[in-house]
């Protein structure tokens, strides 16, 4: 059995690269929890590193803190699979269109079209632009 480690929240700053001004917001918004003081100085087990590493990787792929904090119990992570496959496949949709907009600015670049305006892909990415500027006003609302 692993014995608890306890390390202070400078040596958490450390070695998560996080500012302790985010580690304070995480333990508000329930994310991580210290097990203490030193003084003023927070404590935490080294299982927060852990925590912290999911809290980065669920951020990098586009999961709100709301939906992380739901993935992370006292028992450990609860990670819902289909959620997971969800995010997944609403990476790949962004995949696809960041990567039909890519083609259009590198066409566009070497278009041997007089003006861009005369350019139909040109002409294309900027549908695609005008669309997509569009649902997300309209969401907002």
């Amino acid at each position: 059995m692993k014995k608890l480690q306890i390390i202070d929240i400078g040596k958490v700053v450390k070695l998560s690269g996080l500012p302790a001004s985010t580690l304070r917001f995480y333990e508000e918004k329930g994310l991580i929890q210290s097990i203490g003081r030193n003084g003023l100085r927070r404590q935490y087990s080294d299982s927060v590193l852990e925590q912290l590493a999911l809290i980065s990787l669920g951020r990098s792929v586009g999961f709100s803190l709301e939906n992380i904090a739901t993935m992370l119990t006292p028992k450990g992570p609860d990670i819902d699979r289909e959620r997971l496959a969800a995010k997944a496949d609403e990476l790949d949709r962004s995949i696809l269109q960041l990567t039909a907009m890519r083609d259009g600015l590198r066409h566009a670049a070497n278009c041997p079209a007089p003006s861009h305006l005369e350019c139909p892909k040109f002409r294309r990415l900027l549908n695609l632009a005008g669309k997509k500027r569009f649902q997300h006003k309209h969401r907002l609302k």
